[in-house]
């Protein structure tokens, strides 16, 4: 391709990029969460802060820490280690919140240092007296690329005025408290989480593609369970441009184009002389489009995600097996009415709109408290955009924000979305380390102290001190915690398998049952053994 020509086509690129710009008004919402000083009192009181779009935001919790701003490498654009600076919370101390300023680099390279020197959340401090803004992460690179993705700490905005004031109060010796509070950043309205995903089927853009063709495969089951069990209501949607009247019969619009120049996607390969053309992207995001409506017509919207994931499996560019014939066996391969599909999808030759696509383009302006779609992927949640790494643990952390405290289901009570707070210290809550039960528990709000069930026997107690076994069976559990001891080979307990759960020495001893039983008489211990027995036998029936 010549220079003239590949000229033609940047140009012609750029200005679709500024058609949709223009289409959609430009109107980018910034999503925000409670920042509150609890000390010192100079500066105590609540601050909105930016949360940033990349790294995982504990949507749905709230992180307490102290804010450290280094006396070095103030920006955070340099490794902490070339410094010999290490933000690592002693054992015991609450967590460190770095500050750092803005300029000079990428957001995420800051947060990434940060992290690296063991900081467990950042807050930059905005150089600009100005409203704020959304820290986004750079486009992918190999010097990027390999931070973006591991970035798993939450970072925020704080406005100039604000950033002055904390620096300020550390700079006077004060300890600066504050709690980072993502409990309202997603709204819960109702008992159902609604939540859509602007995605696109093609598969050889970079980084970002091959992010969001992990995601929808990791997070399949999980949304699926959901939809299922009837907690959410998904919509996937598809960004789509449209070509300027004065280039429609252009070759570059005819290659990127479907209905005469109204819905137009770029070149997969940047290159209109090999590979791929931008709309067979336009018609398999169509084909996905109307799976979905097809699927959701006999009530198994979840369908959806198995044909998005097998058809990434089945039908990639790189096998040249990107077409309608492999789509079509996927569409075959899960019992959907192809011919329903096709009908869905229209014309693409027509000098028309077509229907399905006309509704995504209007779909994609901000409308009530979300903003304008302009970028891929976009996660929405109960009408906000989601903020934060495209990772399943953190998505499932904001869709399970959606849903008021207790109503949540169990699946966001699981091993997904879990903070791992009980790892320390087992999150203060109660332990018996004998029989390797805890009362602490990982949810996605943070951890709870909550006295468990373990085989069907219920403990009971505050979570924190004490735990203690109830009910039937608590026996067969750490002998109900009542005493228990092997004398001569034969075995005593003051457990008894009710369900007033009291500790009670057997006969022939006495005690208060939990810590001791002696024995209060000459009685031999065969004797003493026969009447345990049959106190035992007596009361478990």
């Amino acid at each position: 391709m010549g220079f003239s020509t590949r000229l033609k086509v940047a140009n012609l690129l750029g200005f679709l990029v500024l058609i949709f710009t223009e289409l959609v008004s430009g109107r980018f919402v910034v999503e925000k969460n409670s920042l509150r000083v609890t000390s010192p009192d100079s500066i105590k009181g609540t601050h909105d802060s930016a949360i940033g779009n990349f790294g995982i935001p504990q949507y749905g919790g709230s992180m307490a820490g102290t804010v450290v701003y280094p006396k070095d490498n103030k920006k955070g654009c340099k490794s902490f280690d070339d410094f010999g600076i290490s933000f690592k919370a002693k054992p015991g101390a609450m967590p460190n919140f770095v500050l750092v300023d803005r300029g000079d680099c990428f957001f995420a390279l800051k947060v990434w240092n940060a992290q690296n020197a063991g900081a467990a959340a950042v807050l930059v401090a905005d150089d600009i007296a100005e409203a704020l803004i959304t820290m986004d992460s750079p486009e992918e690179d190999h010097a990027s690329e390999k931070y973006i993705a591991n970035i798993t700490i939450p970072s925020a905005l704080v406005d100039k005025s604000f950033g002055e004031q904390l620096k300020k109060a550390i700079s006077g010796g004060d300890m600066v408290n504050v709690n980072l509070d993502w409990r309202e950043a997603v709204p819960h309205p109702d008992d159902r989480v609604e939540y859509e995903l602007w995605t696109n089927s093609n598969d050889e853009c970079g980084v970002k593609c091959d992010m969001l063709m992990e995601f929808v495969k990791d997070f399949k089951g999980a949304a699926q369970i959901l939809e299922k069990g009837g907690y959410t209501q998904f919509t996937p949607h598809y960004i789509t441009w449209y070509c300027p009247q004065a280039f429609t019969i252009s070759k570059q619009c005819k290659s990127q184009c479907i209905n005469h120049g109204r819905y137009c996607a770029p070149d997969p390969e940047q290159d209109f002389s090999i590979g791929y053309e931008g709309k067979d992207v336009v018609l398999e995001n169509l084909r996905q489009l109307c799976v979905f409506k097809v699927a959701n017509e006999t009530k198994k919207p979840w369908v959806w995600w198995d044909y998005v994931t097998d058809f990434q499996i089945r039908c990639p560019m790189k096998e040249k097996k990107y077409n309608k014939e492999c789509a079509d066996n996927v569409i075959r391969s899960l019992g959907l009415d192809l011919k329903k599909i096709e009908k869905c999808m229209g014309d693409p030759e027509a000098d028309s709109d077509n229907p399905v696509l006309k509704e995504e383009q209007d779909a994609q302006v901000g409308k009530g408290s979300r903003g304008d779609v302009t970028i891929l992927p976009t996660l929405v949640v109960n009408n906000r955009q989601y903020r934060g790494k495209l990772e399943k643990g953190a998505v499932l952390k904001a869709l399970c924000a959606g849903f008021e405290e207790t109503t949540e289901p169990s699946v966001c009570l699981s091993g997904d979305v879990e903070t791992n707070e009980c790892l320390d210290n087992n999150g203060g809550c109660w332990i018996d380390k004998t029989a390797n039960i805890t009362a602490c528990k990982d949810t996605f709000r943070g951890r709870v102290c909550e006295c468990p069930v373990v085989n069907g026997v219920q403990f009971k107690g505050d979570g924190y001190t004490s735990c203690v076994a109830s009910g039937p069976g608590r026996c067969k559990i750490s002998n109900g915690g009542c005493w228990h001891e092997n004398r001569n080979g034969i075995t005593f307990t003051a457990c008894v398998d009710d369900d007033v759960g009291k500790c009670k020495c057997p006969p022939g001893f006495k005690g208060d049952g939990v810590k001791s039983c002696d024995v209060c008489n000459a009685t031999p211990l065969s004797d003493l053994a026969l009447n345990s027995l049959y106190i035992q036998s007596f009361m478990s029936g």
